[in-house]
Order: C-alpha cells, then structure tokens, then sequence
C-alpha cells in the first residue's frame, strides 16, 4: 500500500509538471491585434506583406494578380493557413490555389486541406484551407522537411474565362499554428531561422554594428526564436525514468520476503 500511495504521488507531481509543457502554445488573437491587421498584399516574396500568427489580414486586388504575406513559424509548430476569397457578384467558373513556402522558398505540400477548390459561376467566396507538416528544428539538407523561419503564403487564380481577367476582388488570410511538443523533437538545430537577411545580421553583431536595417524580415515568435534543445520529451524522458525507478524499488520490497527464513538455525 505504501508502494502504492508513492507512485501515485510521484505520477501527479509529474503529471503537473508535464502539463503546461504539452499545452498548445498557439496565439490567441484580440481585437487589438484585428485593428493594426494589414490591409494590404504583397505582389512577390521580397514585397510579401509580413502578419503574425492569429492575425487576419486582408487585401483587395485583381483576378489574375499573385497576393503574397509572409509569417513566422518556430520548430514543433503545425501551421495551418486558411483564406477567404469573396467573388465579384457576376463571374464565371474559377479555380483559386493557395501556396506556401518555406524560407528557402521551397514549396512545402499541405499535410491535409483544400489548397485548391473551384468556384462555379455566381458564387459568392471560396474558401481555401493548408495544413502543413510540423516544423522541424532540423533536417538533412536533401530533405524538403519544413524548417523554422518565415513562411510565405501565396494566393492567385489558377484557371478562369478571359473574360473574368482583372476583375475586383477581396481576399482575407490567417494563419494559425497547433504546437505538436516532443513527438516531433529532433537532436539538433538550425545555426539561425531561415529568415530573409538573417546572414547579414549575424554578420554585423560580430562586427559589433548590431545594424537590424539590414534584416529584410523583422517577423519572429512572440516569445522568440527556440534554440531547438528543449522540448517536453525531456519531461517524459524524466517521468519514464523516476517510473523505472519506483518499479525497481517496488519489485525489490515484494520479492525479498519477511527475511531469515524459520528453517535456517539462528547460528547458521
């Protein structure tokens, strides 16, 4: 029973301990933020208006047009990005795609999602939704897996009538995340988020001009950049091993017996 009453109370501490470390990091938006969301897009990567996460951003253009945004995502991290194209009142049939890329602005596929849906002819908005794979603190250099930086979102219509060419329309962006933890941890880190001018900056803290103007992305996490070590598998990792510990000590108590057995003599 003792035995018992112990592993209980160690399985709660760690639990307690473990819990705000699972907890899903996702920031949670505010009327504040919605009033200094930008109403603008970007037409190229270098332009890509940049948003954080939980902030939706707007911006009005042509049918034919490329809108770009950029945000930032940090390792463990499963970004989702979802957009909203409202349609002129008289229209034909029209396809819309969302992409987006990395900070190497490689592609990365949607996990799961419509990146690209079809409007019929009088339809009011689209909807368009890009759930990508969790955010790597680290890979090979031959794999595509996403990495910690700035992501840019590209929207634009893919197949339409001549006649539907230019005509107005208004698009709404978000993007959100969903913190995954230490099922997808990794041993190691990247030197530096692949951030637009983030080489150039390294360089001039060595140097000591410490000169920000010259980061072409000013985008990063509310609480900053991970260094990729830390993350909850090394609290699992601890209650595994108090576990195994507590499971030793608790076999040893039931296997030992009461002591001398009353056969053996007491001079023996």
């Amino acid at each position: 029973m003792r035995i018992t009453r112990v592993l209980s109370t160690a399985l709660l501490a760690l639990g307690l301990a473990a819990g705000p470390a699972a907890a899903d990091s996702s920031p949670s938006p505010s009327a504040s933020d919605d009033a200094k969301a930008p109403t603008q897009a970007g037409t190229s990567f270098r332009t890509a208006t940049e948003i954080d996460q939980g902030q939706r951003a707007t911006a009005s253009g042509s049918t034919g047009d490329y809108l770009y945004w950029s945000f930032p995502a940090d390792a463990g991290q499963r970004p989702t990005v979802a957009a909203t194209v409202k349609l002129p009142a008289s229209h034909g049939t029209q396809t819309w795609q969302i992409d987006v890329y990395d900070g190497l602005r490689r592609r990365q596929s949607c996990q799961y999602g419509a990146a690209t849906r079809t409007a019929a002819q009088g339809t009011s908005s689209v909807e368009l939704a890009c759930v990508l794979r969790t955010v790597r603190a680290w890979s090979e250099p031959w794999a595509n897996d996403p990495l910690p930086g700035t992501y840019y979102v590209r929207l634009t219509v893919v197949d339409l009538a001549a006649g539907d060419l230019g005509q107005p329309v208004s698009a709404e962006v978000r993007a959100d995340s969903k913190h995954i933890g230490g099922a997808a941890a990794v041993d190691g880190s990247l030197a530096e988020p692949l951030v637009p001018g983030i080489a150039v900056k390294s360089e001039a803290e060595k140097d000591g001009d410490g000169a920000k103007s010259a980061v072409l992305s000013s985008i990063e996490p509310d609480d900053g950049w991970s260094s990729g070590w830390w993350s909850d598998r090394w609290v699992w990792t601890g209650i595994g091993g108090v576990l195994a510990a507590l499971a030793g000590i608790g076999g040893y108590a039931l296997t030992r017996g009461s002591g001398r057995p009353s056969r053996v003599p007491p001079n023996a």
